[in-house]
């Protein structure tokens, strides 16, 4: 669902930063070949993700959630030379394809992709490593994600989560998507460590700035 009218949707997309013609690629190429290619997060969502990237200068990133990896490729464009982004994707397929997409791109040393369940592979990383964290995953483990990622990232380090407002869902939860995205909700928004604030993109992008 989207909470911005259509025609304002495409004149933000209009006068704001186009995609690469390989993000173009990317995006034509889930559309007509993956399935659920609405889990894309197009251009204003990683617009945003890209945009924050740059303002706080991250030079290491972790993604849960890759998809066919378009916000990851978005987000590597603003990386320093020295700059690295580590990916979760459960999916062999998605991963297939983000590694064939990463492979064309100027940043593929830049990104790693770890396949296998995410609540498994971000344990391997050092608590306070990360400058930014992207959460875009299966909704049942956002509280546990948000959890594991608030030791993960620096102090003053930012964690983005996408989906929190599924569809409006979640002002009347009846659902265990539904139920596990408004509890995340709820606990980021009473959690003193963190500063937060969720914005109608889309379908609901919740920033958190780590205190």
């Amino acid at each position: 669902m989207k909470f911005i009218p259509n025609n304002i949707e495409k004149y933000c997309i209009e006068q704001s930063q186009k995609d690469s013609k390989l993000l173009n690629n990317l995006t034509d190429y889930t559309k007509k070949n993956v399935e659920g290619s609405e889990m894309l997060c197009g251009p204003l969502v990683g617009g945003v993700l890209q945009g924050i990237a740059c303002m706080i200068q991250a030079k290491k990133i972790l993604e849960i959630g890759t998809y066919t990896g378009y916000s990851a490729l978005k987000m590597a464009e603003v990386l320093p030379s020295d700059g690295t982004i580590d990916t979760c994707e459960l999916g062999e397929n998605h991963c297939q394809t983000a590694r064939k997409f990463f492979k064309k791109s100027p940043y593929n040393e830049s990104i790693k992709i770890h396949m296998g369940k995410a609540l498994e592979s971000i344990d391997k990383f050092s608590d306070n490593y990360f400058d930014m964290i992207f959460i875009d995953a299966d909704k049942t483990n956002y509280v546990n994600y948000y959890k594991k990622s608030l030791n993960l990232v620096k102090k003053g380090g930012v964690i983005v989560l996408d989906n929190m407002l599924w569809s409006g869902s979640v002002i009347q939860p009846n659902d265990d998507q539904s139920k596990s995205l408004r509890n995340a909700g709820d606990f980021i928004n009473n959690d003193i460590k963190c500063l937060n604030f969720l914005m109608p993109i889309r379908d609901g992008l919740m920033i958190c700035i780590k205190k």
